[in-house]
């Protein structure tokens, strides 16, 4: 036993006699142990060229497939106080049931008259604005009958300034024509001189001549003051035609004038109108905002605002409502590293939360308790906890999801991505390599035809 000499104790001692010898050293149970390691062999090979279904794992929670079915919390658009509630938590209200009766917290619009007396000033206004209408009307007439009166009187002055310029006219030939004529005069009464000093004319000739020269002289001077006064009609009949032209564009200036400024305040008056048909309208649609009601079939969650005469500020959640007709789904998240391996339209195994399961994540179809998923959309941008956001919806062809789970359980998903042999998925997995890379057929398919 403590090897101090080389005498072998098998050569001198046959241990096979024992009963413990011979079960150890019985050439029989060797032979049975090889085989059972060449068996062992054998099926660890095969094992690892069987097929195996490269997975992508993710975590998420119930939801609905569109975001109206999705839970949702009431507010109210006014600040308010509440008066009275008309349900219960946890009942079943339909689209525009009375949930809750708020009144105002704000004193402009105490008045229980307000929509009224707005009416009232509107009213009040339209009256005004017809008004101001029917002064511009009146106003547009009294230009027309100014500027019909001022064409009239212009005509008048204008004929009258042609009449003292044709008289002028006439003024003027007759006292060339008494000029003429105390030329002759003249002229005669030279000759009559001349011929009374030669003794040819009488004295009483010449007398005569002379009489006729002083009468031409008288004449032509008074054509020249006649002349002279035709020249002053003309001025003043062209004074006359500015002054009428001065005057009636005053009196048609303060017409227009008054028009304009009547239509200045017909327009204000417009726009006050408009401004307290907006203020009548906003408090019209604020008094049918002091009911709260169902925006659509659900069930009443919680009161987040519950006591009787507790005020609120605008968009204030009041309460929480679940819409009662929904479409499960599930939300669940994967990282960046497995983002590129999904795909629109790929399936995914479900398995929720509380729902006995047996899982094999390389053997999908021999898992128990995990149902069918198709992905409907994958978010683009990383979402806040850093990984990103699949949707999926059931799978028609696969067994109906239990309609006992409810929205906002939690779920684990199974992406499905291609089958490979389990020896490559042993040595992806001890060299932490990500699953192969691939695009599905129908998304190719997808793109050949969009091209």
């Amino acid at each position: 036993m403590l090897n101090i000499t080389n005498n072998t104790l098998h050569e001198k001692v046959d241990l096979k006699q024992y009963a413990s010898g011979k079960k150890v050293l019985r050439d029989r149970t060797q032979k049975y142990f090889n085989r059972f390691l060449i068996t062992f062999g054998i099926i660890l090979i095969v094992i690892l060229f069987l097929p195996w279904t490269q997975t992508v794992a993710g975590k998420g929670y119930v939801t609905t497939l569109t975001p109206e079915q999705r839970p949702q919390t009431l507010q109210s658009p006014i600040p308010g106080r509440i008066e009275r509630w008309y349900i219960n938590e946890g009942d079943f209200v339909e689209k525009g049931d009375t949930i809750l009766h708020i009144s105002e917290v704000k004193n402009e619009y105490f008045d229980p008259q307000l929509v009224d007396r707005t009416g009232d000033q509107i009213r009040a206004k339209e009256s005004s604005q017809r008004s101001y209408e029917s002064k511009i009307q009146s106003l547009t007439n009294q230009v027309g009958a100014l500027q019909q009166e001022k064409r009239l009187k212009i005509n008048q002055a204008e004929n009258k300034l042609r009449q003292s310029k044709l008289k002028f006219r006439s003024d003027s030939i007759d006292l060339e024509a008494a000029k003429t004529n105390l030329a002759i005069a003249e002229t005669q009464f030279e000759r009559a001189r001349m011929l009374n000093e030669e003794g040819l004319k009488s004295m009483t000739d010449l007398e005569n001549s002379r009489l006729k020269l002083q009468e031409s002289q008288a004449k032509r001077i008074a054509q020249e003051n006649k002349m002279l006064a035709s020249q002053n009609e003309i001025i003043n009949a062209e004074i006359e035609l500015n002054r009428l032209e001065a005057e009636y564009q005053e009196k048609v200036s303060k017409a227009q004038s008054d028009r304009s400024s009547a239509e200045s305040s017909m327009y204000q008056t417009q726009a006050d109108i408009s401004k307290l048909e907006t203020s009548y309208a906003n408090y019209d649609k604020r008094r049918g905002l002091y009911y709260i009601l169902a925006p659509q079939d659900g069930y009443i969650n919680k009161a987040i605002k519950a006591g009787i005469g507790e005020t609120f500020k605008e968009g204030e959640p009041l309460l929480g409502i679940m819409p009662s007709n929904y479409q499960l789904a599930v939300e669940t998240f994967v990282d960046p590293i497995d983002m590129p391996l999904l795909h629109v339209g790929e399936s995914v195994r479900v398995q929720f939360d509380g729902w006995p399961a047996i899982v094999f994540s390389g053997w999908p179809n021999s898992s128990y308790g995990t149902y069918g998923a198709k992905i409907v959309a994958i978010e683009n941008f990383i979402s806040a906890n850093g990984k990103y956001r699949v949707l999926l919806a059931p799978d028609e062809s696969e067994y109906a999801w239990p309609t006992e789970i409810k929205i906002g359980s939690g779920a684990s998903t199974l992406a499905l991505l291609e089958d490979v042999p389990i020896w490559y998925e042993l040595w992806r997995q001890l060299n932490g390599f990500p699953p192969n890379y691939y695009s599905p057929e129908d998304a190719v398919n997808t793109k050949v035809s969009e091209k």
